[in-house]
């Protein structure tokens, strides 16, 4: 099929490669020229493990890049829109899909045949039927599901993993209006051996929602139970341990082998999760479930518990350096999760405030997120190039973000003739690998 994506951010983006990828040709489109030019250079603006490989691989061949969206939509048989849909604090901006849909509709308005278009942003429960659809007839002069289709397919995307799960999905959902626009969201998504559901575009996007918001829920309650556990000297990771062992999380083979899901991750402590998804997902839909009448007292609880969970870590900090006026702390990762330099909402952006605040001095390393952090950071924090520069003469580290290359910290702390104290935010380290040690839910 010929394929235009409006929006090349992380979800545009990694779409559109894994669409060449399996035979399709893709337009991306975005208003951003140097965007659009990296792209066509074959340099990914941003940074997502494998996303290099795949944009080189099809760039000129089956992917291009443009800022003309007319002329994308005239060229191609299907339009997806993923474009940004910030959470403004009450609720999600539809600035950009309105936009979308505006420019595409006068495309439509001068396409005599049928196209299908598809929103792959994440947006709350009615939005595709009742504010993409209208708009798109309007500016059309068009009727959907006559001259041309209108669905939702979300995406199920985990930064730092994009490109694996996009081309190894474990489900498909194809939103559709009616059966016709269902049939060509169906041929869009025919290479990938997955699950697929046919439903409408409502169901769609709850179905997006309940998905990231059950996952957030599950690292609250993890949050929780871990700050309990260190209220009253129990170690959350032996907790979890236990809590791992029943079959029901991680079930048991015929052959007695045990299965362990990805899916524990999210039933592990730590200090909060952060992201351009969880966090805005979250508070969406409590926004529109209380504008439905149906207030979402527990994940008022589960955003009341994340941003409140950056706090222990430097809770633990105090506990052996009361005065931190002065204090040289190292900050080891600013991403919000490994494998991608997303720095949206990183716990690692509230700790290094709170630091800033009270005097400290802060040092920062992050394999990738560098660049992103000092637009936000720079000034106030030195950044280093290294784990070694970052060890450097500190009195704390604290690890914000579970880079494997942190696993080298008991190795390179074990040499320093003086110690600093090791602040684990992500449970990641054996407790008794260095000789002074605190971490979440311990």
């Amino acid at each position: 099929m010929r394929v235009s994506i409006v929006g090349t951010g992380y979800v545009g983006l990694v779409s559109a490669v894994g669409l060449a990828e399996v035979g399709h040709h893709v337009t991306c489109v975005d208003v951003d020229a140097q965007k659009v030019h990296l792209i066509n250079q074959g340099v990914a603006p941003i940074f997502e493990n494998g996303l290099d490989t795949l944009l080189k691989r099809n760039v000129g061949v089956r992917l291009w890049a443009t800022c003309d969206l007319e002329a994308a939509v005239l060229g191609s048989d299907l339009t997806l829109i993923a474009v940004g849909t910030p959470f403004d604090g009450e609720h999600i901006n539809l600035a950009q899909i309105r936009q979308a849909a505006s420019q595409i509709g006068e495309a439509l308005g001068h396409k005599s045949r049928y196209h299908v278009v598809s929103v792959k942003s994440t947006v709350v429960p009615g939005t595709t039927t009742g504010v993409v659809l209208p708009i798109l007839e309007e500016r059309s002069a068009k009727k959907a599901g006559v001259d041309f289709g209108v669905g939702m397919t979300p995406e199920f995307l985990r930064e730092g993993d994009a490109v694996a799960d996009f081309m190894s999905p474990d489900r498909i959902v194809l939103g559709g209006i009616d059966e016709r626009s269902q049939d060509a969201l169906a041929e869009l998504y025919a290479p990938f051996v997955a699950d697929k559901i046919r439903t409408n575009p409502t169901t769609a996007e709850m179905i997006k929602y309940t998905t990231n918001s059950l996952l957030a829920t599950l690292i609250s309650f993890s949050n929780e139970i871990a700050n309990l556990c260190a209220a009253v000297g129990v170690d959350v990771v032996d907790v979890q341990r236990g809590v791992h062992l029943d079959k029901r999380f991680s079930p048991i083979q015929a052959d007695g082998d045990r299965i362990w899901p990805a899916s524990l991750r999210y039933l592990e402590a730590g200090c909060g999760f952060g992201g351009s998804c969880f966090p805005k997902d979250v508070k969406a839909l409590i926004a529109f479930g209380r504008d439905a009448g149906n207030p979402m007292r527990v994940l008022e609880s589960v955003i009341g518990v994340n941003e409140a969970q950056p706090a222990q870590m430097l809770r633990l900090l105090r506990k052996h350096l009361p005065d931190l006026r002065g204090l040289n702390v190292a900050v080891l990762g600013m991403a919000f999760k490994p494998g991608t330099d997303d720095i949206r909402e990183s716990p690692s952006l509230a700790v290094t405030r709170s630091l800033l605040g009270e005097g400290a001095v802060v040092k920062a390393f992050d394999p990738i997120a560098r660049r992103e952090a000092e637009k936000v950071l720079g000034g106030c924090v030195k950044f280093v190039d290294s784990l070694e520069s970052a060890l450097d003469d500190v009195a704390a580290v604290m690890i914000m973000t579970r880079w494997q290359e942190f696993e080298r910290l008991p190795e390179l702390i074990a040499a320093l003739p003086r110690p600093p104290l090791v602040l684990d935010g992500r449970r990641m380290l054996a407790k008794d690998s260095v000789a002074r040690y605190e971490g979440i839910g311990l």
